[in-house]
Parts: C-alpha cells; sequence; structure tokens
C-alpha cells in the first residue's frame, strides 16, 4: 500500500465525532458536558438550587427582608398618642430655712401632663407609615426578580462557557491528529511544510482562546458564588445535561400589561406617592393648633394663722400652640411636602417607562436568540456538517487542499460555539423578561411554578446529543 492510500485510511479512521455534529440537534435538548468539563452528581449545582440557595442565604436581600419587618413595626407605634408626663415640684421654699411650715405657698407637687394632637393628625401618621411599610415590602419583592435574574444569568453564561470549552477541547483534539497527518505526509514527500504550520497555528489559536474562555468562567464563578454568598473561590459545576425550552412567550402587549399590573417596583413608587400625600396632610395639619392638658395636686404642711390646717391645691393646665409664623413654617412645610409629591409621582412615570422598555428589550432579545438557534440547528449546521462531508471526500481525490479542510471542520465547531451562546442568551432573556415583567419563581413560602407562559423544563425529554 502507498504513502498516500496509508495516510488517506488513517485519515477515515479519525473518531467521527471530529468532523461531524447529528444533524438532528432540537433547541430544546442539551449536549452532555465532555469528561474533562463534567463533574459527579453529587457536586453539580442544578438552577433551581442555585435559586433556592439564593433566596435563603444572599445578604442583600435578607437586609431588604429585615428592613420591611423593621418598617412593618413603625404604624402601631405612631398611631398611639404620646406618653404622658409624670410632674414632680417641690414650690416656694424659703431660701432662708427650705421649711415646708413657714410660708403659706411652700407645697409638694405631682401632676401629669398629656399632649393631644391635632383631630387626624395620629390617623395620617399611620396611613404613612402604613404606606411606607408596603413600600419596603415591596422593594424586598422587586430585589427577589432582580436577584433571581441575575442568578439565572450568571448560571446559563457559565452553562455556554462549558459548552464552548467542550467544542474547543474537540476541536483542538482534531487538529492535533490532522497535524500529525500532515507531518507524516510532508515526511514522505507528499505533503506541503505550510500544511504543517498552518495547522499548528491553528491549535495554538485555540489554546489562547481557551484561556481567555477559561479566564470569563472562573469570573463568572466568583460573581454566581456572591450571589449565592459562597465563598468567592469556590468552584462550580453544572449538570452534564440539562433539559430547554425555547417557545414563543405572549404577545408584547399583554406582557406590558402584566408587568405595570405586577411589578413590585412599580407597586413601590405608589406607594411612596400615598405615602407623600399623607405627609402633605400632615405638614397642613401644622397649621392647626396642638394641645396639652395637665393635673397637679399641691400638698401643703403647716397650720394657718387660725389653728386650722392648711388645705392642698388642685391645679388643672391647659397649653395651647400658636402658629402665627404660618407663612415663614407650615406654608413653607406644606410646599416642601407638595413638591416631594411631585417628585414621587414623577418617579413613578419613570419607573413605568423603565419597566416597558426593560419587556420590550427583553423580548426582542429573546426571540432574536431563540430565532438564531432555530436558524442553526435546521439550516446553518446541517449545511456546515453536509459541506465537511463534501470536503473531506474531495480532498481525498485532491480536489481542495489541507487548508481548506482545516478551515471548514473549524467553521462548523464555531457555528457550534454560536448554537450554544444563542441558547444561553435566549435563557438569559428569558430571565430578563420575567424580572421585568414581575413574575418570579419564587415567593415568601418557596419555589413556585412557571410564572411565564415559556415551556417548562420539566415538561422537556432530556435526551442527548448524538456525535456523528
Amino acid at each position: 500500500m502507498s504513502v498516500r492510500t496509508s495516510w488517506l485510511v488513517g485519515l477515515c479512521l479519525l473518531p467521527a465525532s471530529t468532523f461531524v455534529v447529528a444533524s438532528d440537534t432540537p433547541p430544546s435538548i442539551v449536549t452532555p458536558v465532555s469528561e474533562s468539563h463534567s463533574a459527579s452528581t453529587a457536586g453539580v449545582l442544578r438552577l433551581a438550587d442555585a435559586l433556592a440557595f439564593a433566596m435563603r442565604d444572599n445578604p442583600g436581600l435578607a437586609a431588604m427582608r429585615s428592613r420591611a419587618t423593621a418598617a412593618a413595626a413603625v404604624p402601631g407605634q405612631v398611631s398611639v398618642l404620646p406618653d404622658p408626663r409624670l410632674l414632680l415640684n417641690a414650690a416656694n421654699l424659703p431660701l432662708d430655712g427650705f421649711s415646708m411650715t413657714q410660708e403659706g405657698m411652700t407645697q409638694l407637687q405631682v401632676g401629669v401632663v398629656q399632649m393631644l394632637p391635632a383631630i387626624g393628625r395620629l390617623d395620617l401618621r399611620e396611613k404613612v407609615a402604613t404606606y411606607e411599610s408596603a413600600a419596603a415590602a415591596d422593594d424586598v419583592g422587586e430585589m427577589r426578580l432582580r436577584l433571581e435574574r441575575d442568578v439565572r444569568r450568571s448560571w446559563w453564561n457559565i452553562f455556554y462557557l462549558d459548552r464552548a470549552l467542550d467544542i474547543l477541547s474537540r476541536n483542538a483534539d482534531l487538529l492535533r491528529q490532522l497535524v500529525e497527518v500532515a507531518q507524516t505526509k510532508y515526511r514522505v514527500g507528499q505533503g506541503l511544510q505550510q500544511d504543517v504550520l498552518l495547522a499548528q497555528l491553528e491549535l495554538s489559536r485555540l489554546k489562547d482562546q481557551e484561556i481567555v474562555l477559561l479566564g470569563q468562567r472562573r469570573s463568572e464563578e466568583a460573581r454566581l458564588s456572591v450571589l449565592l454568598n459562597w465563598p468567592s473561590d469556590r468552584q462550580i459545576q453544572l449538570p452534564a445535561k440539562v433539559a430547554l425550552g425555547l417557545d414563543e412567550p405572549e404577545d408584547e402587549d399583554a406582557l406590558l400589561e402584566q408587568a405595570l399590573r405586577l411589578r413590585p417596583m412599580l407597586a413601590s413608587r405608589q406607594n411612596s406617592i400615598e405615602a407623600a400625600r399623607g405627609r402633605l396632610d400632615l405638614a397642613r395639619k401644622d397649621r392647626s393648633p396642638e394641645f396639652s392638658l395637665g393635673a397637679m395636686y399641691g400638698l401643703r404642711q403647716g397650720q394657718n394663722p387660725d389653728g386650722s390646717d392648711r388645705a392642698d391645691f388642685l391645679s388643672v393646665m391647659f397649653n395651647m400652640s400658636m402658629p402665627i409664623f404660618t407663612g415663614q413654617r407650615q406654608d413653607k412645610s406644606a410646599e416642601q411636602r407638595g413638591s416631594q409629591v411631585q417628585q414621587q409621582m414623577y418617579n413613578l412615570a419613570a419607573a413605568r417607562q423603565l419597566v416597558s422598555g426593560e419587556v420590550s428589550r427583553a423580548l426582542a432579545d429573546y426571540r432574536s436568540a431563540r430565532e438564531q438557534a432555530s436558524l442553526l440547528v435546521a439550516g446553518i449546521l446541517p449545511q456546515a456538517r453536509q459541506t465537511v462531508a463534501s470536503m473531506l471526500v474531495a480532498y481525498q481525490v485532491d480536489k481542495v487542499d489541507f487548508l481548506n479542510v482545516v478551515r471548514v471542520q473549524v467553521t462548523l465547531f464555531n457555528y457550534e460555539t454560536r448554537y450554544w451562546n444563542a441558547i444561553s442568551r435566549a435563557k438569559q432573556a428569558k430571565a430578563a423578561l420575567q424580572a421585568a415583567v414581575g413574575l418570579s419563581a419564587f415567593d415568601d413560602d418557596g419555589l413556585r411554578s412557571n410564572p411565564l407562559n415559556f415551556q417548562s423544563e420539566s415538561e422537556v425529554l432530556h435526551e442527548e446529543v448524538p456525535h456523528e
């Protein structure tokens, strides 16, 4: 057998997965990660587990919950009258002897004074505190949405990087084998040295890409660990198989209507408006006087000139504030509170615009990534595989050169990488859309059902993508 024939036989005997990937790769199925990037079942981090860890352990969310709990305790405190004041006096003591019987007006006094706010002021204070408490609770819901979104984004980004590293590893194995074939052919005088050099250059380029991808994965691991309140240097491994669903979501108008109705941030802004209005009413109440009532008992000792015991005293007190500087104080305060109401209303309008933009952008990103994934799996990848097969046949009869064979195979692997990137971007966009609409997979009682009208992951069969 000639050297050329032996070399072609060796090329054809390379592992089939080196050149071709199955053409029936559905966008709802994930290929298992290669052994070098997989972990044992006990050490993997499923997405649902990551979300549960974040909801339970994230210190930022815990701080927001504590803030809301503290705010919930305020309404009951501000709705009651101020504590009465106890008065103890020694009145009219003579300085020449401090005698309690020398002078008739000398007395020991005990009294009680109660402040009485203007009518309606306590109700207004309770109203303001109640709305502020509701706003704090809504802030917890908003942070929960953002935390869930960030965890999903980071998890799916690590998922993509694992896929990319797996594809890169297989591509590098291919190039190493092709380098050996090219070197063998060059040694027997049937090949060109440039084929060897170009293949080695492509192999070095893949090594450079691997360094970049590993750095990105480590950075994403640290980001996810922070969200889960784990040590930042902790290594994270994802499951070898993950089921995906990329169904068409609801119409944009329906999603916008849901977002305006359900988004906690908007509810928080509305509660802030109501609290500001309550403070405005309180400022207007400042024009009304406040009162205080008190009673004092005076104990006297000694006797009157006629020999009778001195009678004790009873005093009744009434105090009232006199708001006579309303133009400089109360009116200015009411003007300030009115401006704050306008500020909160503008904040609500800005928040609505922000939510609308978030929904539109997330939906557009999801549809774009979903369409790209469908195009790749249904059109580009099968065409690329056919091209690889055709180039291999043509190469065996010297119709194409070695460099083109390498390049077309690299192109196929690049399209595979773009496919998994599209899958990852679609899932991240779905997470952003879910947060923008205001629907969380978690509430205070734990995990809930799939909040958006996307295909549930549990409804997708777990299958492996074959490599033919």
